[in-house]
């Protein structure tokens, strides 16, 4: 299926008042010429998971059950809950586990105090069975599993399920086998929707305008927190759920994520700011590099050397082809132009992208060994940080998804290093 999802046109005259406005209001340096300021105006339109889209990947994952031979899937609080009944849940020890059979309705197994207030919040599904604090609820999954007719065989574990509910499982149902449900939950949730992809695309437009927001703040003097600040507060005005900003400056934007030392801004000092935020569960999750200032030549052309490892990294995101091909690309770049090889320093110390939707790192990782091929709805990140121990790092990461016609990119990539957005 095709996903297009293209950035819509602001007029020039607009972008130009836009960004006289913010340099008259706030001062800043010549970099904020080249920001094209968005508002919420500008943003994708995106709508919630519907029910409807939930039973279907009920549906799907039982019949993947079936292939694999499981009699269920056992989620404990986490990401997969939400992803399957739309129920968000703190993962106390009291445990709040979901059944989801191969055949069947799924079963909520809930503490009997917290009953009424799981009943506010099920969007799907109407079994539940309750457990008082003196009993064993693990007891309770497995008779559960038997009512539903299957009294041996293999019961998948969703691989955020704690180890006290693993063994506590273990232990009640012992003509059971415990296994991976990886099969069930990375096969549905590696591949995204179109609904999922729109929630994606709203989250990286929030983070392209934070990110904005961040860099205009830059003065001299300033620390990371302060600008950090800056991007949560956009963005929540902008009606996401604020994830992270990491903002480093000078020599500690040669550690990947990020230092521990005091870092006080000053010309001539590069600027890396990595931010995600969540737009219905669904996250983003960008970099940006820049120079405060008028960067040296060796910042150019060391961020120029990036910008080419990064496309590399997406021309290799061919469908069918492995996922270690974009690392590989990537990383190929960097080596030939005397980085490296492998993860030494200077150079790539990490893999060149990972998976992303409901978490910020899932699975489909772009890394050396991967030879899952790239499918449709994949999305992943491309990022081939250069670091260079005791001066300085840059990284470009935007994320993609795969289409019929190949990756596109949730956000477009920095022009230059005095233009960090399109």
């Amino acid at each position: 299926m095709e996903l297009i999802l293209n950035l819509a046109d602001i007029p020039q005259t607009q972008m130009i008042a836009r960004r006289q406005f913010l340099q008259n209001s706030i001062g800043m340096s010549a970099l904020a010429t080249h920001l094209p300021i968005f508002t919420s105006n500008d943003l994708h339109p995106a709508s919630p998971i519907s029910i409807e889209e939930r039973l279907g990947r009920i549906q799907k994952a039982q019949s993947l059950l079936q292939e694999n031979k499981m009699a269920a899937l056992i989620m404990d609080a986490g990401t997969s809950m939400q992803y399957f009944t739309g129920l968000s849940w703190y993962p106390s020890e009291r445990s709040m586990l979901v059944i989801l059979p191969a055949k069947g309705e799924l079963t909520y197994i809930c503490p009997y105090f917290e009953e009424d207030r799981l009943l506010e919040m099920i969007k799907v599904g109407k079994q539940i069975r309750t457990w008082h604090e003196d009993e064993n609820p693990f007891q309770l999954c497995i008779k559960t599993i038997q009512d539903l007719g299957f009294r041996q065989g293999k019961i998948g574990i969703e691989e955020q399920a704690r180890f006290f509910i693993v063994d506590g499982l273990r232990k009640a149902g012992p003509s059971f086998e415990l296994v991976s449900g990886d099969p069930i939950s990375v096969a549905c949730r590696l591949i995204k929707s179109p609904t999922e992809i729109a929630l994606m695309q709203r989250a990286n437009d929030i983070t392209t305008v934070a990110i904005q927001a961040g860099i205009a703040a830059l003065t001299e003097g300033c620390n990371p927190r302060q600008i950090s600040q800056k991007i949560a507060q956009k963005h929540t005005e902008l009606g996401a759920q604020h994830g992270f900003a990491s903002v480093t400056f000078g020599v500690a934007t040669s550690f990947p994520h990020g230092s521990s030392r005091p870092q006080i801004l000053k010309k001539g000092d590069v600027v890396m700011l990595d931010c995600g935020c969540q737009v219905d569960g669904y996250e983003s999750d960008i970099t940006r590099t820049v120079v405060f200032g008028e960067p040296s030549q060796k910042q150019i052309d060391i961020w120029n050397l990036e910008k080419r490892a990064q496309q590399a990294g997406f021309e290799a995101a061919v469908l069918g082809a492995p996922c270690e091909n974009v690392d590989l690309a990537a990383r190929g770049t960097l080596v030939k132009a005397g980085y490296g090889p492998e993860y030494k320093l200077p150079g790539l110390p990490h893999r060149t992208g990972h998976g992303i939707g409901m978490d910020g790192h899932e699975w489909g990782n772009m890394v050396k060994g991967n030879k899952l091929p790239l499918q449709v709805g994949m999305c992943f990140s491309i990022e081939p940080t250069i670091a260079i121990p005791g001066e300085f790092g840059v990284r470009l990461e935007d994320c993609v998804y795969m289409t019929a016609q190949g990756p596109k990119w949730f956000s477009q990539p920095s022009p230059s290093i005095n233009q960090p957005f399109v």
